[in-house]
């Protein structure tokens, strides 16, 4: 029979959702969700990027330059594509820095977005509904806006990811977790639990927080444009402060790796060398 469409008002479980990850820290380098797209719904694997807002799937729009993904490429029709003059475009150009102009109401909203290790995706934004699980068992259709990827650069600090695309999980309103809240399914929460054995699990909403025994940190408002932040940080080697100002830190789900900037590295590098130097 058909799902019920639930709404977060409608009971407090509803509005949670959990998603089991998939991969992990090595050989993978990244967490990824199988999330269910489309009408009928098929399944496609996304990368779990935390430091990024648009969510984006390989299609053949047609493809131009795509990398070998786990399942067909998505197919866009005429009637899912978001015109120029949507307010998600206009947003999702804002988060980009990029100049947002329709010549015609009828455009279609192009995009490009580009990542820290040079990789990129290239396409057009789209609607289609995403049929999610909530914590009550009911399942809700939303339809929310994504990119549709025809022409990608694998980064060159990573091999051709397990999986179909991106979702973007930042703070900014084209967000699939802003879209979320902007449908009124869940509140504007996200957590993740990574396991060192790989896998772990990803919720949207606020209602398992108060059952887990995790230690939770609030997010202070980010310098930098719809990033996570814990706030500023101190750098200490050996219980010892490093003297470095205080560094405002992000969190990024998408990247494997931890980075400074140069001040704080070279201070680190240098409390590193004066420590080995008595070892030898």
């Amino acid at each position: 029979r058909p799902a019920r469409t639930a709404h977060a008002d409608d009971d407090p479980e509803a509005s949670s959702a959990v998603f089991q990850l998939y991969g992990n820290v090595y050989p993978h380098g990244l967490y990824y969700v199988a999330m269910s797209i489309g009408n009928p719904a098929k399944p496609y694997f996304l990368d779990v990027d935390t430091g990024s807002d648009l969510t984006w799937l390989q299609c053949d729009a047609p493809c131009v330059s795509c990398s070998k993904v786990p399942h067909p490429l998505y197919r866009p029709t005429k009637n899912k594509l978001v015109p120029c003059v949507d307010q998600l475009c206009t947003s999702l150009h804002g988060g980009l820095s990029k100049n947002h102009k329709c010549d015609s109401p009828k455009q279609q909203c192009d995009y490009e977005v580009k990542y820290a290790d040079q990789g990129s995706s290239l396409g057009v934004l789209v609607n289609d509904s995403f049929a999610v699980r909530l914590a009550n068992a009911s399942v809700v259709r939303p339809s929310l806006a994504f990119g549709c990827g025809y022409d990608q650069e694998v980064g060159s600090s990573t091999e051709v990811a397990p999986t179909d695309g991106v979702l973007g999980l930042g703070s900014g309103s084209i967000s699939l977790l802003s879209q979320f809240k902007q449908h009124g399914i869940t509140k504007n929460v996200v957590g993740h639990c990574l396991s060192m054995r790989g896998g772990g699990f990803l919720f949207f909403g606020d209602n398992l927080v108060p059952y887990s025994r995790a230690t939770w940190v609030p997010m202070a408002r980010s310098a930098f444009r719809n990033y996570y932040s814990p706030g500023s940080a101190s750098l200490y080697f050996g219980g010892r402060s490093l003297g470095v100002r205080p560094m405002e830190v992000v969190l990024d789900s998408g990247s494997s790796f931890t980075y400074f900037s140069a001040q704080p590295y070279q201070a680190l590098v240098t409390a590193v060398s004066f420590t080995t130097s008595f070892l030898f």
